[in-house]
C-alpha cells in the first residue's frame, strides 16, 4: 500500500479510509502547518523527485534525501558491537539504498530519537527484513502508523550492549532519546541526542529547544535533567540531526559550556 507522507514532517501515515485535515504532528505547537496548507504526498511520488544519498561522516555512514524534503534529517549506520543500528530514520525507502546497507553489512535494529523523525520507519523495517525499531513508550501516542516490529523501551536507560546505551533524555519531547556508544571508532565515546541537545550552527555549542521552528525554549526544568543524564557519559563527539552538524572533539565540555550558557540566558 502507498501510504500517505506529510510533506512538512515527512511521516507516514496508515489511514483506512480519508487523509486527516492536519497532521498530528504539524498540529502540535513543537512543530507548523506548512505555509500552503496541509500538504500529503506518497512514497512512489517522493521517489520520483528524489534519491537518496549515501555520504561519509566523522568515520560514519550517512544517509538521507539528495536534496531539502520535510525537516531533511539524517539517518547514520552504526556499526556497534551489538550489530548495525540505524540510529534516526528518513522518509523515502529505495531498493538501492537497502543494498548499499546489506552491502556494509545489513541492519539489526533502528533507533529513533523523537517523533519528528519516526518518517517511514516501518517502510524501513519491512524494506530490511522485519528489523526492530526501538521507540521510547512516553512517546508511543505520536506513532502514525502501528507494527508489530515496534519495540517501545521504558525507564532511563536500556543497554544494546556494554558499548551501546540508549537514554531518555526528554524535555523537546517527553521521550526524547539518544544514544551514547563508547567503542568501535569512538573510544572517547560519541553521543547521538536527535534534537533534545541541538548542534547549532558554529558547531562549537549546543541549544535546548522546546520547538526549533517557532523559537520556544525548553524549560529549565528539563534541561536541568537533561543535563544529570548525560553527566555521567564520557564523549568526545556530539552527532547532530543534520548533515555535517556535529561537534568533533572536546564535545563534552561544549554541550557544559553550552548548559551554562542556556542558564545564564534564561535566567537573565
Amino acid at each position: 500500500m502507498n501510504y500517505p507522507l506529510c510533506v512538512t514532517c515527512g511521516t507516514e501515515y496508515e489511514v483506512k479510509e480519508e487523509l486527516p485535515a492536519t497532521c498530528a504532528i504539524c498540529s502540535d505547537d513543537r512543530q507548523y502547518v506548512g505555509w500552503q496548507g496541509q500538504q500529503w504526498t506518497t512514497m512512489r511520488a517522493l521517489a520520483k523527485q528524489h534519491k537518496i544519498r549515501f555520504k561519509k561522516e566523522n568515520g560514519l555512514l550517512a544517509l538521507g534525501l539528495d536534496s531539502v524534503f520535510a525537516i531533511d534529517q539524517r539517518a547514520l549506520l552504526l556499526p556497534t558491537d551489538f550489530g548495525n543500528v540505524l540510529w534516526e530514520c528518513v522518509s523515502l525507502v529505495t531498493d538501492e539504498a537497502v543494498a548499499e546497507l546489506r552491502r556494509y553489512g545489513g541492519v539489526a535494529c533502528i533507533a529513533i530519537s523523537h517523533p519528528h523523525f519516526y518518517s517511514s520507519m516501518i517502510e524501513w523495517s519491512e524494506a530490511l527484513g522485519g528489523v526492530p525499531i526501538f521507540l521510547h513508550e512516553a512517546d508511543r501516542h505520536w506513532v502514525m502508523r502501528s507494527s508489530s516490529h515496534i519495540v517501545f523501551w521504558s525507564g532511563e536507560r536500556h543497554k544494546f550492549s556494554n558499548e551501546v546505551t540508549l537514554l531518555r533524555l526528554g524535555g523537546h519531547f517527553e521521550g526524547s532519546s539518544g544514544l551514547h556508544w563508547k567503542g568501535g571508532p569512538f573510544p572517547d565515546g560519541a553521543l547521538f541526542p536527535g534534537d533534545a541537545i541541538q548542534v547549532t550552527m558554529d558547531r562549537k555549542h549546543a541549544s535546548f529547544m522546546y520547538s526549533y521552528p517557532n523559537a520556544i525554549p525548553m524549560k529549565r526544568s528539563d534541561v536541568v535533567t537533561l543535563r544529570e543524564r548525560v553527566s555521567d557519559l564520557d564523549y568526545d563527539t556530539v552527532f547532530g540531526f543534520t548533515w555535517d552538524r556535529d561537534i568533533v572533539g572536546d564535545a563534552k565540555s561544549a554541550v557544559e559550556q553550552s548548559l551554562d550558557r542556556y542558564f545564564a540566558a534564561v535566567d537573565g
